[in-house]
């Protein structure tokens, strides 16, 4: 028995090493950094703070915090157990940050492949984006957690036809919604997925779209009808619909200019170029869809927030696209991940004389080297990341979402080799998996 036991384990790591790899290289990399906080992680933390010693999300006395309730029960569960203190409210964040990673894998395996799934998911967890808000304590990172999986399982409750998927996924999505409202984007590839995938009939239809939609209104229901008391129509009533930009600007670009830094220019060229591709790609490879889905995803994000802003005039989504555009995140990983099967796919194009077979080729070339070189950019300002006190998220002039790193050391030795071990193991692990047979759920 020992013997059979052993060969499942090593059996196991062998199949999984890389994907292990890229976990324990996003562990040790968020654990380098931080934590970090400023007043929302402040108000956060109150609120699950006094789940644990009042049971309800108090973010001051008296009052409950204008936020969905579940991030904050389920981060109170670690603080109960593990002790009420900041440190480790934002390392149970970390490990959902973690899981996210490994989720980014699952989706980019299912759209595309594991190779593609596996590097998307090595870009996501260097994304000095990722990594910040994975060492804050806010409720973004549960929530894009339950998004992801509620995708996952959306994708392969829509491709079965499964109602029992579909309750799943819908339960799923309840929790991403009940965390953060921004859970509402992941309707947008869902939605995409279902006018491509369409069942066979209206009844199935029907009954599909009610199984989902029943758990998330009952939740929502339940704790603000029942519960809370504060109202079915509270989500209006938000402070983020209160602020306005009165004294300031924002230019009608402001959310490009915040996207040049997070997630950086380097991977948006290489996300644009492998849109471009799929022109050349959409009669070998199943990408050019699950490409659209991405893109419709990112435009459909990134419109909400710049409609919030220009024409509603909120201040609140122009200072903090950091978590206004979060969900966006993994599709731009996504997109710039599929650049290598789309080179790989290209290749033999090239050996053909004419210039038209050549460019697309080339074209993918480039595309990879800029995704290679935005790994590295990710790694040098990860670098310099551990040593600031003070991070700033820029979106325009002096416009900037802020953290204050609260667990500097005067000797940071311990944090820079943390860092550079788990880098470079992300790094080797999906270099690894370009070399592996691609595999996918989908």
């Amino acid at each position: 028995m020992a013997t059979i036991a052993r060969d499942c384990v090593i059996d196991f790591l062998r199949q999984h090493c890389t994907v292990i790899g890229v976990l324990i290289g996003a562990a040790l990399v968020s654990f380098s950094l931080g934590p970090y906080s400023n007043f929302d992680t402040e108000v956060e933390f109150a609120a699950a703070s006094s789940v644990v010693t009042q049971g309800l999300p108090f973010s001051s006395p008296g009052n409950l915090v204008n936020q969905p309730p579940l991030g904050f029960y389920l981060n109170a569960f670690f603080l109960r157990t593990f002790g009420l203190s900041y440190a480790t409210g934002v390392a149970a964040v970390t490990l959902w940050g973690v899981g996210c990673v490994f989720l980014v894998y699952q989706v980019g395996r299912t759209f595309y492949n594991s190779r593609t799934g596996l590097v998307a998911a090595g870009v996501f967890a260097l994304m000095p984006w990722e990594a910040v808000l994975a060492r804050s304590f806010l409720i973004d990172v549960p929530c894009i957690f339950f998004s992801l999986l509620s995708l996952l399982v959306g994708v392969w409750a829509v491709r079965k036809a499964s109602l029992k998927l579909t309750l799943v996924s819908g339960i799923l999505f309840g929790f991403a919604f009940l965390t953060k409202f921004f859970a509402i984007f992941t309707l947008i590839p869902l939605a995409l997925i279902l006018v491509r995938y369409p069942p066979k009939n209206l009844k199935l239809l029907a009954a599909q779209v009610g199984i989902f939609a029943l758990p998330v209104l009952s939740m929502y229901y339940l704790w603000y009808e029942g519960i809370s008391r504060l109202g079915f129509f509270s989500f209006f009533g938000h402070n983020d619909f209160s602020s306005f930009t009165q004294g300031a600007a924002p230019s009608s670009h402001f959310l490009l200019r915040f996207f040049a830094d997070n997630p950086g220019t380097l991977l948006l060229l290489a996300a644009a170029i492998s849109i471009l591709l799929v022109t050349w790609t959409r009669k070998d490879f199943k990408a050019p869809f699950f490409d659209l889905v991405c893109l419709v995803t990112i435009v459909g994000t990134a419109g909400v927030n710049m409609f919030l802003v220009l024409s509603l005039g909120l201040l609140v989504p122009y200072v903090d696209p950091v978590k206004y555009d979060y969900q966006a995140l993994p599709a731009f990983c996504l997109l710039a991940a599929s650049l290598l099967e789309k080179a790989r796919l290209l290749r033999p194009l090239q050996e053909e004389n004419s210039k038209r077979s050549k460019l697309p080729f080339l074209a993918s070339v480039v595309g990879v080297i800029l995704l290679s070189a935005s790994i590295a950019a990710s790694g040098i300002t990860l670098a310099g990341l551990v040593s600031k006190d003070t991070v700033l998220f820029k979106v325009e002039g002096d416009i900037a979402f802020s953290f204050q790193n609260v667990g500097l050391v005067p000797d940071l030795s311990l944090q820079y080799a943390l860092l550079t071990i788990g880098f470079f193991t992300v790094v080797v692990s999906m270099v690894f998996a370009l070399r592996q047979k691609p595999s996918s759920k989908l």
